[in-house]
């Protein structure tokens, strides 16, 4: 439940700490007092959309704070988990959110930064706010199947998930048979295109690597005269006459003549030039056999560059290397193939799509058998509801009808139909509920999901508005009750409901050396009778409407205990 809430800068809040505790609480005020911004606060914290707006003129920033104290095994738990965001273990969970002047929003859940994402899905397993908007919601029949199917989660888990793949199988296939269809004159030029694309890149004949190789050819074919004429002239200087071959060779023996006088020096020093000269006759050999395998072929040259040139022309349609155009060969060819099979593939499609649409008609059937017992259930449920609200004689249906063709949801529409008075047919709910039977049935929707939701708070955001008198007690007692389960909050205008609360708030609004505050506090006994004199008699408040709110608080307290004492006798 939540235990404390804290704003700073937030409108006309100003700053405001306010706990709170187990059972029924009510808000009230005065019109424009501000009831609804606490409301609005805990919508933040849920994940709501923030704006600058919100923040209190002159203040950097708004600032909310919320403590909740949730169980071990609440479903909120695992999606902490699934974040990495640590549980404390006293069950405590600290959620802030900050938005600044600039519009910007900071989110932490204990100390842990998270994005707006993240805290929706946090705040949708801790606080459920109905306000008056939702009845319009209620009136939208697009709504009614996911508000039976989140009824029955459970039990309808097994019949949509076999649906649900079915289903996306299906589509895939039948996408890729209207694909097929409709792309005809494509396929035809598509053909064409790579019929021709594959001819010249087969008709090239390239071999791997072979555009490297002939580059490497060409370069050396080239320059053949200048490799001729560099290998000459480097022979010549070693073997010809007074080339370095002969001069070594004389010297040597002019080394090997002194060697005699100091042979300890010049004798290896002459063993020395002479491996050089063997070195250097063996240069010379091989510079001769290299003059004789150099090639002046002008035809080879003429041929290699017409084969480069072709080469470059594909390299610039269909890859860098010859690899790349190979590669893209291939890919061509298994699309000609598939092309060329195309007939056959639209049959094979037309045949799958057919026996998947059987099977996933015959999967939406047993989703709809499901949701039909379901509806039977959830109605019975919500009209024990209605008539707890005073709604005895009226009949509540979900209507479950199927459809031709399946859709994403399955083979239902479904539609909350009432029939509010006896012998009337049920009708649609916009077609007939009236402000106050609509506040009635979705506070019994409210009393039904709470059973199954565990979202520890639920508040109301003045859903009672348009009733009085029996039906404003009986969404009074209907609120209190549902208090046993979890923690209720409501903004209200009805002493009725006010006086149910097991913790009465009064909002306030102040203005102060030209700046205006909102203050909150809870009120004791006497001060409820006197917030409670003041919403039935408006401004004047007489010892008559003191005497009856005094009354309705005494009749409140005496119901509450007596029910609360029957439920844990049973």
């Amino acid at each position: 439940m939540l235990l404390e809430c804290s704003i700073r800068n937030f409108a006309v809040i100003e700053h405001l700490r306010v706990t709170f505790g187990r059972g029924f609480h009510v808000i009230t005020g005065e019109t424009g007092a501000g009831k609804s911004m606490i409301v609005d606060a805990l919508s933040l914290i849920a994940g709501g959309r923030g704006s600058a707006e919100w923040v209190r003129h002159g203040a950097d920033k708004a600032e909310i704070e919320c403590l909740f104290d949730i169980p071990a095994d609440h479903p909120v738990r695992a999606a902490l988990e699934e974040m990495g965001i640590e549980s404390q273990d006293d069950e405590m969970l600290v959620i802030r959110r900050e938005i600044s002047a600039q519009g910007k929003s900071i989110c932490r859940v204990n100390g842990h930064m998270v994005n707006l994402a993240m805290l929706r899905q946090i705040g949708e397993c801790l606080i459920n706010i109905h306000g008056q908007h939702e009845h319009q919601s209620l009136l939208n029949t697009a709504h009614h199947l996911a508000l039976l199917d989140a009824y029955g989660a459970d039990k309808l888990k097994e019949y949509k998930d076999d649906y649900d793949e079915r289903y996306t199988r299906y589509q895939a296939h039948l996408r890729e048979l209207r694909e097929l269809e409709a792309s005809r004159q494509d396929r035809l030029h598509k053909m064409d295109l790579y019929a021709f694309q594959n001819e010249e890149i087969a008709a090239a004949a390239l071999k791997p690597g072979e555009d490297e190789e002939l580059a490497d050819e060409k370069r050396k074919l080239a320059n053949a005269e200048k490799r001729m004429s560099g290998a000459t002239r480097a022979h010549d200087l070693l073997y010809g006459a007074k080339g370095a071959l002969e001069c070594a060779d004389q010297a040597i023996r002019q080394v090997e003549e002194i060697a005699k006088y100091d042979p300890d020096i010049l004798s290896p020093l002459a063993a020395q030039m002479q491996e050089a000269y063997y070195q250097l006759e063996d240069a010379a050999y091989q510079l001769r056999d290299y003059k004789e395998r150099i090639e002046f072929n002008p035809a080879r040259l003429d041929y290699i560059e017409q084969r480069l040139d072709a080469i470059n022309g594909l390299r610039r349609k269909y890859g860098n290397s010859v690899e790349e155009i190979l590669a893209y060969h291939e890919r061509i060819l298994r699309e000609l193939e598939l092309l060329e099979h195309h007939d056959e593939r639209v049959s094979e499609l037309e045949r799958k799509v057919q026996e998947e649409r059987e099977q996933l008609m015959e999967a939406g059937r047993k989703l709809s058998r499901a949701r039909r017992e379901l509806a039977a259930t959830l109605s019975a449920k919500i009209m024990e509801n209605l008539r707890d609200l005073h709604m005895e004689r009226t009949v509540f249906v979900i209507d479950v009808r199927s459809k031709e063709e399946p859709g994403a949801t399955g083979l239902d529409d479904v539609e909350f139909l009432i029939s509010p008075n006896p012998g009337e047919p049920p009708r649609p709910l916009q077609k007939i509920a009236s402000g106050g039977e609509l506040s009635r049935v979705m506070l019994a929707l409210k009393n039904v999901f709470a059973e199954i939701e565990r979202i520890p708070v639920l508040v109301f955001d003045e859903v009672d508005t348009g009733v009085s008198g029996r039906t404003a007690q009986a969404i009074a007692e209907k609120l209190a009750r549902l208090s046993d389960s979890c923690q209720v909050f409501s903004v209200t205008h009805l002493p009725q409901v006010a006086c149910m609360a097991d913790k009465h708030y009064l909002i306030e609004k102040q203005v102060v050396q030209g700046r205006t505050y909102t203050t909150i506090k809870e009120m004791g006994e006497e001060e409820r009778v006197a917030e409670l004199a003041r919403m039935l008699s408006g401004v004047e408040v007489t010892e008559m409407t003191a005497g009856h709110a005094r009354e309705m608080l005494r009749m409140a307290n005496r119901e509450k205990a007596a029910w609360r004492k029957e439920s844990q006798g049973r």
